[in-house]
């Protein structure tokens, strides 16, 4: 649209905001005529146009508001047909009258590319530092629930978004999206370096660097209307502008005087001497920033500028603020992401075919990338906002369900368990089978049986009895002539499974009565092998040996398992114990000893139904989350730092009754870039001064293998009653005596690691304590912690967990993928259930992705995976 006309538009819009007072103008509206005129004919504006709005002007004065708002109303549309432009698809409410009259016309289709070049020039800012801004307000996430209108709103949105979506069509993938930023006009080798600290090397990047919030400028005020503290787009002229020293002259004030005829206002910007230099006495400027208050009159401060006559990127709209580095300011930053947005998001092909479009309600991808920059409206932007996290979403769970055919459409080897003999096993127990764990026993005994190899997640808090679950999978499959493994994390963990399983497997129960003969166990102990790092190689040999003519049917050891010499006669189960703790190549290489085995992944760490659908979806879930009779809560108690000898009184008390103690430090040693307390230096102290008269020992992750598995079982073994430890006990460790957990530096940890230490103690039958110490009194009050004082239930703090700290305590190997969401939070179970539902209906028609409505998901899919490494089991 021709600048006189856009000039027009935003007067038209001014005057609707002023309630058609006349006074949009100095003096009146028609008073512009005498510079507009020549400058329309200039631009080569129609003739009859220029006098059908002349003469409109000239009687504007004279009319009533209600028949100004319909002089500006016939004037626009008679401009829109002369424009031939869609303009009229952009309204903005006129409260009197409730009649459309347009905001911002959407940008022109450039009729080239953006010009190429490779001569470099600065940012608009010389100086090196970051452009000052205003604090306008933020654009809150859309709720997770629309309202009625807002439904109806969102459907006009796509609608409009759909017709013109069908205008363009674009048929084949730029393939100058991979050029390097280089080939935009002014970005030479040096800038380019500054835009690769934000991760932009090629236009693709750059179309793919969303803002990290949005400032709302979109309402214009006139200067009389201004109130203290608020966000609002100002147009005015400048009639006075000079720049002085200030603070002993080591900074600059430019400093401007603008009025637009209902008001004056001083505006003021600190260390931007070019400021002045584009600016001038008479220049008809757009302000944009938050109102302040200065000796009881309005000024603006560090507001963003722009001249009349430019386009509006920074002003009069939903700005987009993106992140920075140094260097590069947000103002030039803007005009360059402008240029590459409104040329190729339009020429951006769309993987989603138009019908699952429609049903999931969403816009296509080049207005989304438009909107997501440089937003229309908040509809537009909320609606570009869902359809680009839906992507990612989607992508993902294609990813996964995927995995999950291809592994159902195996086969593998059938194993039933005969009910007599499985409530035979059962009765063997210690004790007898909650109810979630019955309902565990089930699912696994359907999955051997199915003739499809197993999959499944047993996700179980601590102490449930997932490993119980575990031996009873491991008897049917060894007790019908088949191998079963099962690896852990580490050596102390694999050990305690171990020394477990040979306990439920291998040693004869008591008789029910005293005259009945104990059915025979399902293995002997020289059926069952421990495999870990420190295995004397030649015990390794004869295990391998074993493993190789089968006469070993269970082998328990960490990832010393999957190493080349490793061979098994006939592997039918493979059991992974704290799997996020591992690797795909890792799981991998372990199941591919087998032919199709079983597979069950077990996992202490309470998920988040949101990030179990998203992450796990192509394992089938069982959840635990009954504890066994006889175990009681743990008490947890937040401890002021000034506290410790409190916690040190309980610790001297339990330790008289019999007890023993962890005590739990977030680093090894000391470290000059922190103040947290460190483990080697703390037992020193504690072994000197609290506890002299016993013996404290210390366990950490930089102990060789055999130093840290002798701590432990001397500390098992009861022969010292305080262990002082890293997070290396986190996972796994049971020791039924120990009764008190002492975690210092608790606000290191997050919500899931501070539950899984908890889990250490409280495993016998006697009361037990959790005492949190945090750094400072004021992390002490923090509401993170205070919920591990409320709850035992592992669950709601993975929820907790999910929404303070994001997904990562959870991921372990999974983690590369998912950390790469822009838009998408893992914690929305509507978008991930939505997601999840389009990509199993789709693999349920097309599990290859061979038809032709489907090329460009399945290459889009390609590239997301191979990007975004994830861990799929």
């Amino acid at each position: 649209m021709k600048p006189s006309l856009q000039k027009l538009q935003r007067v038209f819009k001014l005057e609707a905001d002023r309630g058609y007072d006349n006074r949009a103008v100095v003096g009146g509206i028609d008073r512009m005529l005498e510079h507009w005129t020549p400058e329309a004919r200039h631009e080569g504006v129609p003739e009859d146009l220029i006098a059908y709005i002349e003469s409109r002007f000239r009687d504007y004065n004279r009319l009533s508001e209600k028949s100004r708002a319909e002089a500006l109303q016939g004037m626009w549309r008679r401009i829109q047909r002369s424009e031939e432009s869609d303009l009229s698809s952009q309204p903005v409410e006129i409260e009197d009258h409730k009649e459309a009259l347009p905001v911002s016309p959407p940008e022109p289709e450039p009729a080239g590319a953006p010009e190429i070049t490779s001569d470099e020039a600065p940012p608009e800012a010389t100086d090196s530092t970051i452009q000052a801004e205003a604090a306008p307000s933020i654009i809150a996430a859309p709720p997770e629930k629309a309202q009625t209108t807002e439904q109806a709103a969102h459907a006009a949105v796509i609608e409009r978004f759909e017709r013109k979506q069908r205008e363009i069509q674009p048929t084949v993938e730029p393939a100058a999206l991979n050029a390097p930023v280089t080939v935009l006009q002014g970005i030479g080798p040096r800038i380019a370096q500054n835009l690769s600290r934000l991760g932009l090397h090629t236009l693709r990047d750059m179309l793919y660097h969303f803002p990290r919030r949005y400032d709302d400028y979109s309402r214009l005020a006139p200067i009389n209307r201004l109130q203290y503290g608020d966000k609002v787009t100002v147009i005015a002229t400048v009639q006075q502008i000079k720049t002085r020293l200030i603070r002993n002259g080591t900074a600059t004030l430019v400093e401007a005087l603008v009025s637009d005829g209902s008001g004056a206002l001083r505006v003021s910007w600190f260390n931007q001497v070019w400021r002045a230099k584009r600016l001038y006495e008479g220049s008809q400027i757009v302000l944009a920033g938050k109102v302040d208050q200065y000796l009881g009159r309005k000024v603006m401060t560090n507001p963003d500028v722009e001249t009349l006559e430019e386009e509006q990127l920074s002003t009069n709209r939903i700005v987009p603020v993106y992140p920075l580095t140094e260097q590069v300011t947000q103002s030039w930053l803007r005009k360059q992401m402008n240029q590459v947005v409104s040329y190729w998001a339009p020429r951006t092909l769309d993987p989603l075919p138009e019908k699952m479009r429609r049903e999931a309600e969403l816009i296509p991808l080049p207005d989304a990338l438009l909107q997501i920059h440089f937003p229309e409206s908040h509809e537009a932007l909320q609606a570009a906002q869902e359809r680009l996290a839906f992507d990612e979403i989607f992508l993902l769970q294609s990813g996964v369900v995927r995995q999950k055919h291809a592994w159902q459409n195996r086969t593998a080897k059938t194993f039933t368990a005969e009910p007599e003999w499985l409530d035979e096993q059962v009765s063997r127990l210690p004790y007898q089978l909650t109810g979630a764990q019955q309902h565990a026993l089930d699912d696994i005994k359907h999955d051997l049986a199915s003739g499809k190899p197993m999959n499944r997640l047993i996700q179980g808090d601590v102490g449930s009895g997932k490993t119980v679950i575990a031996a009873l999978a491991i008897a049917i499959v060894t007790s019908q002539g088949s191998q079963a493994c099962m690896m852990a994390p580490t050596s102390l963990l694999a050990e305690q499974h171990y020394q477990t399983l040979l306990n439920l497997l291998t040693k004869e129960p008591p008789s029910a009565d005293a005259g009945e003969t104990p059915g025979a166990p399902i293995l002997t102990e020289n059926q069952v092998r421990l495999l870990i790092g420190s295995t004397p190689e030649a015990e390794k040999q004869e295990i391998r040996a074993g493993l190789a003519d089968g006469a070993i049917k269970l082998v328990v050891g960490t990832h010393a398992l999957i190493e080349d010499p490793v061979g098994f006669a006939n592997l039918s189960l493979v059991i992974v114990d704290e799997q996020h703790r591992f690797g795909v190549d890792q799981r991998a290489a372990l199941r591919l000893k087998g032919v199709n085995p079983h597979l069950m992944v077990m996992t202490a760490t309470p998920i988040p139904r949101s990030l179990a659908l998203t992450i796990y979806g192509d394992l089938d879930l069982t959840v635990m989350d009954e504890m066994p009779p006889g175990r009681q809560p743990v008490g947890t108690f937040i401890l002021m730092p000034r506290e410790r000898e409190r916690a040190y009184s309980l610790i001297r008390s339990q330790i008289e009754q019999g007890r023993q103690t962890f005590i739990i430090y977030p680093l090894i040693e000391e470290s000059e870039n922190s103040e947290a307390r460190a483990a080697v230096e703390e037992q020193k102290r504690l072994q000197s001064t609290i506890f002299p008269h016993l013996q404290v020992g210390l366990l950490h992750g930089r102990m060789r293998s055999e130093d840290k598995e002798a701590v432990m079982e001397a500390f098992r073994r009861g022969e010292f009653p305080i262990l002082v430890s890293t997070t290396v006990i986190e996972v796994g460790v049971d020791i039924p005596n120990a009764s008190v957990m002492l975690i210092e530096g608790a606000n290191r940890f997050g919500l899931a690691q501070l539950h899984q230490l908890r889990g250490r103690v409280g495993r016998g039958a006697d009361k037990s304590y959790c005492l949190l110490i945090p750094e400072s009194q004021d992390e002490a009050e923090n509401e993170r912690l205070l919920v591990m004082t409320s709850t035992n239930d592992g669950f709601v703090l993975a929820e907790r967990d999910l929404e303070q700290r994001g997904p990562g305590d959870f991921l372990g190997s999974r983690q590369s993928g998912f950390a790469e969401l822009k838009m998408a939070k893992i914690s929305d179970i509507h978008l991930i259930e939505k997601a999840r539902r389009f990509a199993q209906a789709l693999f349920e028609t097309d599990p290859a992705l061979t038809l032709p409505e489907h090329q460009l998901l399945a290459s889009s899919l390609q590239q997301f995976w191979e990007e975004n490494v994830g861990d799929i089991s």
